[in-house]
């Protein structure tokens, strides 16, 4: 099993940045991809990101692509989500999960294991 935690949430100006990190528990960690998703208040949770176990392939919702990069360490077992000039659309909760299928990334259904999530907020 494997047990997603996020951390680096916080509040932010529009315009700054903030690097969410994604520490995974588990000695697989390096064949399971990996993605943030967020959920803002009154809206569903949406696709923010993903990466695949290699680390060669990532996938970007189109709002924030330019903006956002996602990267992984799989020796400290761990996912980042760099943000950059955001905005404060951006303000969401966001979750990590894990993919073991290593397959369709932007749907929520396949993802396996969540996080508990953490709170940004982009102040205008």
């Amino acid at each position: 099993q494997v047990q997603p935690v996020e951390s680096g949430g916080g509040l932010v100006q529009t315009g700054g940045s903030l690097r969410l990190s994604c520490a995974a528990s588990g000695r697989t960690f390096s064949r399971y991809a990996m993605a943030w998703f967020r959920q803002a208040p009154g809206k569903e949770r949406e696709f923010v990101a993903a990466i695949s176990w290699s680390g060669v392939s990532t996938y970007y919702a189109d709002s924030v692509k330019g903006r956002f990069t996602i990267s992984r360490d799989s020796a400290k077992k761990t996912v980042y989500l760099q943000m950059n000039s955001l905005k404060p659309e951006d303000t969401a909760v966001y979750y990590c999960a894990v993919n073991r299928a290593d397959a369709n990334y932007r749907q929520q259904s396949i993802y396996d294991y969540w996080g508990q999530g953490t709170q940004v907020t982009v102040s205008s």
